[in-house]
């Protein structure tokens, strides 16, 4: 499915420390986690590394962002909801910020759209994953999906979804899903951009004023660039979820194996 971004293979992250294209706040060490896309078994993984990590920190604060899309295409949806809204790493601040796959299931299920854009993207696992395809599957009207889907959503889960925000700034890094849309002030970023963006985003060689850590365009390997640090390698997939340690003026990675 994702060959048509970056073929059959994912290759790992450069290892070790390197110098990274800008600061974070003093004493603070930051993980951003990449696209998980319903693959609690990855995410369960990364958080174990994330973990063993953290025990050589000696930081103030330790924040995990993540940084979106953490439902559809894979099995698991509810899981990852579950774990992310109710079983927070200890000893870190969480931030989960929103990505297309949210919006497009919220827009779904409030009735803003009829799904078709939403299911053919992945969202036919997740009605899965909740329990809501019904006895018709998605054979069934999108009225009686929505009304399935309603009934078995816990009302946490609804309050996770509604409580994500569009972007997080931590010192020399901005983080959001997509992008943004560059020459623009973040006050002026429209929210739209900032989960969907690709090409205006990507081929920008602007300097932003931060370094925009983001998911959302899958690549066969995490890409530094010095105003962006793109972690997408398409986990859903290839089994690689990824996690960028920001620290200081340096960085390194976590990765899950193939798999």
């Amino acid at each position: 499915m994702l060959k048509r971004f970056f073929g059959r293979s994912t290759r790992p992250a450069l290892t070790g420390t390197q110098d990274a294209p800008a600061s974070t706040p003093e004493r603070t060490r930051i993980y951003a986690v990449g696209d998980i896309h319903g693959r609690p078994d990855l995410l369960d993984r990364l958080h174990d590394k994330i973990l063993a990590d953290a025990e050589t920190c000696d930081a103030d604060r330790r924040v995990i962002v993540y940084l979106g899309d953490y439902v559809d295409r894979g099995p698991g949806s509810y899981d990852i909801v579950e774990t992310l809204a109710r079983r927070p790493l200890p000893g870190f601040q969480s931030v989960h910020l929103k990505g297309n796959h949210e919006a497009m299931f919220l827009d779904f299920l409030d009735g803003r759209d009829e799904g078709d854009l939403w299911l053919r993207n992945g969202g036919d696992a997740t009605l899965t994953s909740y329990g809501a395809a019904g006895s018709n599957g998605l054979a069934a009207q999108p009225s009686e999906i929505r009304s399935q889907l309603r009934l078995q959503i816990p009302d946490h889960h609804l309050e996770f979804f509604h409580s994500l925000p569009h972007m997080h700034k931590e010192g020399g890094y901005l983080f959001a899903h997509a992008g943004i849309r560059p020459g623009l002030s973040l006050a002026d970023q429209d929210p739209h951009d900032l989960i969907w963006i690709r090409g205006e985003f990507l081929d920008s060689d602007d300097d932003h004023g931060f370094v925009v850590v983001h998911g959302h365009s899958p690549a066969r390997q995490v890409l530094v660039r010095q105003n962006r640090i793109g972690i997408d390698t398409g986990a859903f997939a290839t089994g690689v979820l990824t996690a960028v340690v920001l620290e200081g003026s340096s960085l390194w990675f976590l990765q899950t194996s193939r798999g």
